[in-house]
């Protein structure tokens, strides 16, 4: 429902009004809900081995999933793309596994190595920096909307600031090196101090959400609540839970009883900052455990019955609702999320890291598996990698090292409009921070970091750490993220919607940070020839030697301007071109 926490019950009252004129209200009525029958839509049953198709091209697949992939293309006469180049396949694993471009030095000594298995033992060694879990938590922070202060700010009062926000995002770093199993990584951020004192920076998960101003308002603390219940369904279990908070759902099997059930989980924890190893982390405790009324149509006025906190009922395994009743319940909830009867957490992570890999998830709506999402196009497949991803010990390394030695990641860019059954790999823009990053490394300014350390505004001319490390604002996102889609930080986001405009162009041709690395750039080499001089630019922008024709190209453009040549325009040239800003 609405963020604004000065009209929760207007709004509620509102939308309830609308859709009970048109007689949709009652389309799932609690005591309505067949929950058998409910229980039968694809998401909510058990992810179903299935046999490894038969293909027709026995000598393509490399790994098993491309089984599922290629027998989709010959049911459709389709053929896939042949294998990509190797200085495609060097430049694509390293955006996608560390977030970073190679070194011209990294793409030639792969180009010659002779090793019988050069690709695997290049993704190993990938997989095995530390720039991989930094690459990672650019997926994951948007999930949690990751964020350092507040959207509502009165004046210059900061009370409701996090300036530890930091040392959430060093642990999600350090997660994804040391491959943190992920049923642990869900239960650390939900219940952490119920596990042990040694992972409470996991609590920035919740201890990071959105507080809003008048805070002892009931309706104030039931948009915090709501915030909470959407971000951990949304995020964990692919579900709209929160459209439940004034009446059941329109159209899944969840009825407003289960929303105020899980809402009385966070209704029972309070924020709090907690200093342990000199070090502050911003976490959640137990405090005054309650069980809410049902906010009858969102109405904090107007109370219903009682619930007891709890999870869905739809993915509970009897019967009735699961009840939670240790403290405040978050360890219950976790539990209950990583069990192996729920359907739906295996998916959604898999469906996640398969959309950041291949540029598109198997299902679209990467935060929606209700039956307003999308449909997996690849359902057995889909069901393949979530058993497999539960079976390997919820390990994310060993997930993305399949996706990425399979043939089907190291098919060539496709130039077809729809690609649904990746008949060759999808040609990507760089995101935000991959297109930052890699105009530091261009210029040879890119400060290696210590991942615990305080953030840096983007806008800071001193800034030349790694993207990830930046503050994120909720009141005011920096203009860079928001032209190059970082998502709002508000909210929980289920991926990045990619936008083309005129404005972004604008943006590289006149920004100072861009101007600033494209001067650095012309600074190099200096005492070179020109040719020379244009090959090094090159090898430092594109990680290549220019093409003939490049080099006769920019000879003739520096012929032209022999009294007053621009190395450094040249060099931002590059920077803004699309051979910089796209991988293949």
């Amino acid at each position: 429902m609405g963020r604004n926490a000065f009209v929760p019950s207007l709004f509620g009252a509102i939308v309830y009004l609308l859709f009970s004129a048109a007689g949709v209200l009652a389309v799932h009525a609690g005591k309505e809900i067949a929950w058998e029958e409910a229980r039968q839509f694809w998401s909510f049953q058990p992810p179903r081995p299935v046999p490894l198709p038969e293909v027709q091209r026995q000598a393509w697949p490399q790994k098993d999933l491309d089984r599922f992939i290629l027998r989709k293309l010959e049911d459709e006469g389709l053929e896939p793309e042949a294998e990509a180049g190797r200085r495609t396949l060097i430049r694509r694993l390293s955006f996608d596994l560390t977030g970073l471009p190679p070194t011209a030095e990294e793409v030639e000594e792969f180009l010659s190595m002779e090793d019988p298995r050069p690709y695997e033992k290049l993704v190993d060694r990938l997989l095995a920096r530390p720039q991989f879990g930094e690459r990672l938590a650019s997926m994951w922070l948007p999930v949690m909307r990751y964020a350092e202060d507040q959207a509502h700010q009165v004046g210059n009062n900061s009370k409701f600031f996090y300036p530890h926000a930091h040392q959430y995002r060093r642990w999600v770093i350090d997660a994804f090196n040391r491959d943190l199993g992920f049923d642990q990584f869900v239960r650390l951020q939900l219940a952490a101090d119920h596990y042990g004192e040694e992972d409470l920076a996991a609590l920035g998960f919740i201890g990071l959400g959105p507080q809003y101003y008048n805070r002892k308002r009931l309706d104030v603390q039931a948009e915090e609540w709501e915030d909470r219940v959407d971000t951990v369904t949304r995020g964990f279990l692919g579900l709209t839970v929160a459209c439940a908070r004034c009446h059941d759902h329109f159209y899944d099997p969840i009825t407003t009883e289960d929303y105020h059930a899980m809402a009385g989980i966070f209704a029972s924890v309070s924020m709090d900052s907690r200093k342990v190893g000199d070090r502050t982390f911003h976490i959640v405790k137990d405090s005054k455990v309650q069980d809410l009324n049902v906010f009858v149509r969102g109405n904090v006025e107007e109370k219903g019955e009682v619930v007891s906190r709890g999870f869905l009922r739809v993915l509970s395994s009897g019967q009735e609702r699961q009840h939670f009743k240790e403290g405040s319940g978050r360890r219950e909830l976790a539990e209950a999320i990583v069990a192996p009867g729920n359907p739906l957490t295996s998916r959604v992570m898999v469906n996640r890291l398969w959309g950041e890999i291949f540029g598109v998830p198997l299902v679209r709506s990467a935060s929606n598996f209700g039956s307003t999402g999308e449909r997996p196009s690849h359902p057995e497949l889909l069901d393949y990698l979530a058993i497999k991803f539960r079976e390997e010990g919820w390990s994310i390394k060993a997930l993305v090292r399949e996706f990425v030695l399979s043939a089907t990641y190291r098919q060539a860019a496709t130039r077809r409009q729809d690609n649904t059954l990746l008949a060759g790999m999808n040609r990507r823009r760089l995101s935000a921070e991959m297109l930052r990053d890699a105009m530091l490394v261009a210029s040879g300014e890119l400060e290696s970091t210590d991942p615990g350390g305080t953030s840096l505004k983007i806008g800071d001319k001193n800034n030349l750490r790694r993207t990830v490390y930046a503050r994120i604002s909720r009141k005011e996102l920096d203009s860079f993220l928001r032209q190059f889609d970082y998502p709002d930080a508000n909210v929980h986001a289920a991926g990045r919607v990619v936008t083309t405009t005129p404005m972004q162009k604008l943006y590289l041709l006149n920004s100072p940070f861009v101007a600033a690395r494209a001067a650095k750039l012309s600074e190099l080499d200096n005492e070179l020839e020109n040719e020379e001089r244009i090959r090094r630019l090159f090898r430092k922008v594109l990680a290549r030697d220019p093409s003939r024709s490049e080099v006769a190209g920019s000879l003739r453009y520096f012929e032209q301007a022999e009294s007053n040549p621009d190395w450094a325009g040249f060099a931002q040239v590059l920077l803004c071109s699309n051979a910089f800003l796209y991988r293949d």
